[in-house]
């Protein structure tokens, strides 16, 4: 496919808010949104920001080697919002050309941030400027390809938007049925009949983790012993999780005191930062930033999981603030934990069992739709 300049379909714009009259404040968000503002404008002139209009563009010129996109962001509201004189504007000349929508595909790619930081310059500051975005060189098939490309990615989009709702909506439930039945009407200062006060030994057998030496590359592999740290925690997002960035060889198992946690314990990032959570859904080990959970057999997944939730806030508030933040082993193991009896422990996992499950079902569906977005994406400049 034949590349086009960018800057032959696009114009820059800038119109202040002169009159006043728009009151609509918003940002940018390095996920390529518009977000509303929450910068304090108290004093501030409003009359030297920005508008924005339906279907116009965005980006932040000053970038960084360090980070991991470009933010840019196409609008999509109804109305006209204001945002700061830091951003550039800009608009597709003719729209019966190139579709905003399209264009916007081509900056979500990977290549385009790569591209943009490997062209950004200066000293202090690094800047992707105006002059740069133009000789952004991008393909432009007939307007009619064009909208087929975009109704196909919004269709995985849309697909992978009802994904998170479902999911939402079934943890919600599942947080409702916990709060049921051992939160409400329970008081902690005089517990029911057959209920106890323990720690979190209690609950299950707290494990460490530990770190091959990153030396020695013999120590790790592609596709090997599934091995995490807190940042996969961050980057991934979902409640279960099989896999990090990185794997470790048998031999990186060996040598250090890392442990294998089985399938269905419960990772609580314990440093960097404190109070990350997720569910294994396969056997693996991690790095010494965990404080993991492996559940007593009578206690359960689903109650150790969201009793940790519920006080994973207080665990991190109590251990922040030192020279370094971190939650030891015995530290873990000590914490304050409601027992209840074995019965009702038992019907609670019965009833959140299928839930877990389909939970469980659509995140793994959401991660192949993920992917094929991105290759999606990746297909544009073939």
């Amino acid at each position: 496919m034949e590349y086009k300049r960018l800057g032959d379909y696009i114009r820059e714009v800038n119109v202040r808010n002169r009159e006043l009259r728009v009151t609509n404040l918003l940002g940018l968000s390095i996920e390529k949104k518009f977000i509303p503002s929450i910068a304090n404008t108290i004093g501030t002139d409003m009359s030297a920001y920005k508008i924005v209009q339906p279907s116009q563009f965005a980006y932040v010129p000053v970038t960084s080697r360090n980070g991991e996109k470009i933010t840019v962001a196409l609008y999509d509201g109804e109305e006209s919002a204001i945002i700061s004189q830091a951003y550039t504007i800009f608009e597709i000349v003719d729209q019966d050309v190139l579709l905003p929508e399209y264009l916007m595909m081509w900056f979500r790619r990977p290549e385009f941030d790569r591209y943009a930081r490997f062209h950004s310059h200066g000293s202090a500051r690094e800047v992707f400027d105006w002059d740069e975005l133009c000789n952004v060189q991008l393909p432009v098939p007939s307007i009619e390809r064009q909208r087929e490309i975009v109704s196909e990615y919004e269709t995985l989009t849309r697909r992978i938007r009802l994904n998170e709702q479902m999911i939402a909506k079934l943890e919600e439930t599942a947080q409702a049925l916990y709060r049921k039945m051992f939160v409400d009407g329970i008081d902690k200062e005089n517990l029911p009949e057959g209920w106890r006060r323990g720690t979190i030994d209690d609950l299950g057998d707290v494990v460490g983790g530990a770190t091959p030496s990153t030396d020695n590359p013999t120590l790790w592999c592609e596709n090997g012993i599934s091995w995490l740290s807190p940042a996969d925690l961050s980057k991934q997002a979902t409640k279960f999780i099989s896999r990090g960035a990185k794997d470790i060889t048998e031999l990186g198992y060996n040598s250090c005191s890392t442990k294998m946690l089985p399938k269905g314990s419960v990772l609580f990032s314990s440093r960097a930062p404190i109070g990350l959570m997720a569910i294994t859904s396969k056997e693996l080990c991690t790095n010494q930033g965990f404080k993991s959970i492996i559940p007593k057999e009578q206690i359960g997944l689903e109650y150790v999981y969201y009793y940790v939730l519920s006080i994973r806030d207080k665990i991190a508030e109590e251990n922040t603030g030192s020279t370094f933040d971190e939650v030891s082993g015995q530290i873990m193991k000590a914490y304050s934990a409601i027992i209840p009896p074995t019965s009702i422990t038992k019907e609670f996992s019965k009833l959140l069992e299928p839930v877990f499950n389909l939970q469980y079902n659509i995140e793994q569906e959401n991660a192949k739709l993920t992917e094929l977005r991105s290759l999606f994406l990746a297909r544009m400049g073939q």
